[in-house]
């Protein structure tokens, strides 16, 4: 069974148990928010993945992609942003691999962690038919079904389906004013079959055979936004809130046939639009946990990407969402490297951290106050100790050399905290 079946027949699992004690949560109050499909856990039944809470009451998480391309492939390289995304604390990682090797990239990644692992079955797919020196269109229903029967048996935790591109969906697209159209890698390449092949997407027509196989092995469904805004002018079109619908009704087919759930939300949003589609998905979506890339709340930073999405990130948060995407510096540019896996997996901690508090989570509000009691007292190694990225707080300090260990060299002798204290020294004297 599931863990979503488990938790509605009033069983508490010990993936359940666990989470409960990592979270600091009654597992009875975690139990019936999964029962009502408000938090998932991914984990597959064939392997022993970290048990992960993902929704409602629980610190906000966050999920870096890596994986190879068609122009760049490395295994080597991919294990090394690997070992970097899980020093930096991401919860999940999605292997979004489209080069030769993805079968062994992806076995490489399983093997060195545990953490839920998601991939994006129509890119494997999509390799398998152009192999057989067919174009990518030509792909048929049974090896995307196979793909994803294959990588349930493999372990998989959690797939991303674009179940909602249907053919609705692309008459409001070209309905619509977008500037840039489909966006989404798997979107589109939904969108091209649909077209290619005047058919309906075979994972919405088929969705409760979908459903049969995620069931049986207990994986995850992260139902993609394919029609993600591209940009700014895109944002929160009809088009957009269209697929958002569909969504909503899968959602509850999958809640009703015991297969966990959550659902992936926009790319680029006005600041002034995250929290309302935050609410929208929130409400038409039945409260499923809310997987959202960025979103971006600007266009002109590139180089910089990982900031505009850890600026919405943050508002998303606070305002619901429950799974962050990280989004890189090289974002809209180039293939990652290991620098940008860094910046990208600390931009969204630090995002996750600034929901964290608005949710009130006690382990983060604590984290907090330990760090204000560590800064009034000078004690720059529990500053350290709490700080996101520790190593890099410790390199800049000791960057410069001062003459008073209660102080940086920022303020020197003029430090406000340190200023006041000497003079509460002296009065005492």
């Amino acid at each position: 069974m599931t863990q979503l079946e488990y938790a509605r027949k009033g069983e508490i699992t010990p993936e359940m148990e666990y989470v409960a004690k990592t979270e600091n949560i009654d597992v009875e109050k975690l139990r019936k928010n999964i029962a009502s499909g408000k938090v998932v856990i991914p984990k597959n039944v064939h392997n022993n993945t970290l048990p992960t809470g993902i929704g409602k009451d629980l610190h906000t998480k966050i999920n870096a992609n890596i994986g190879s391309s068609t122009e760049m492939e490395d295994i080597n390289v991919e294990l090394e942003k690997l070992d970097i995304l899980l020093k930096y604390g991401a919860d999940a990682v999605m292997d979004l691999s489209t080069g030769p090797k993805l079968h062994e990239i992806r076995k490489a990644i399983r093997d060195k962690t545990n953490i839920p692992l998601g991939t994006v079955p129509i890119y494997e797919a999509g390799v398998e038919t152009t192999s057989q020196d067919k174009i990518i269109v030509d792909m048929d229903d049974d090896t995307i079904f196979k793909t994803i029967i294959n990588q349930a048996k493999e372990g998989v935790d959690f797939i991303t389906v674009h179940c909602g591109i249907t053919q609705d969906a692309i008459k409001a697209v070209d309905d619509s004013e977008r500037l840039m159209g489909i966006v989404s890698r798997g979107g589109a390449l939904t969108a091209a079959w649909i077209m290619h092949n005047e058919r309906e997407n075979p994972l919405y027509a088929e969705y409760d055979y979908l459903l049969e196989i995620c069931k049986e092995h207990d994986v995850t469904l992260s139902l993609g936004d394919g029609l993600r805004p591209g940009c700014i002018h895109d944002a929160t079109d009809i088009a957009q809130i269209r697929e958002l619908t569909t969504l909503g009704r899968l959602v509850k087919r999958s809640q009703k046939a015991g297969v966990q759930v959550m659902v992936e939300g926009p790319g680029h949003v006005p600041i002034t639009q995250v929290k309302a589609n935050m609410q929208i998905q929130k409400t038409i979506c039945s409260d499923a946990p809310f997987y959202v890339l960025g979103p971006l709340v600007t266009d002109v930073a590139p180089g910089y990407d990982h900031i505009t999405a850890a600026i919405g990130a943050s508002i998303a948060g606070a305002s619901g969402a429950d799974f962050l995407c990280y989004v890189t510096p090289a974002e809209h540019l180039c293939i990652p490297n290991k620098e940008h896996v860094k910046q990208g997996v600390i931009a969204s901690k630090i995002a996750a951290e600034v929901s964290d508090i608005t949710k009130q989570i006690p382990s983060t509000m604590k984290r907090e106050y330990d760090m204000a009691v560590a800064r009034d007292n000078f004690d720059w190694e529990k500053q350290f100790e709490l700080a996101i990225d520790g190593e890099t707080a410790r390199k800049y300090y000791e960057s410069t050399s001062t003459s008073d260990e209660e102080m940086c060299s920022m303020c020197g002798d003029f430090c406000a905290i340190k200023m006041v204290k000497d003079h509460e020294k002296a009065n005492k004297n």
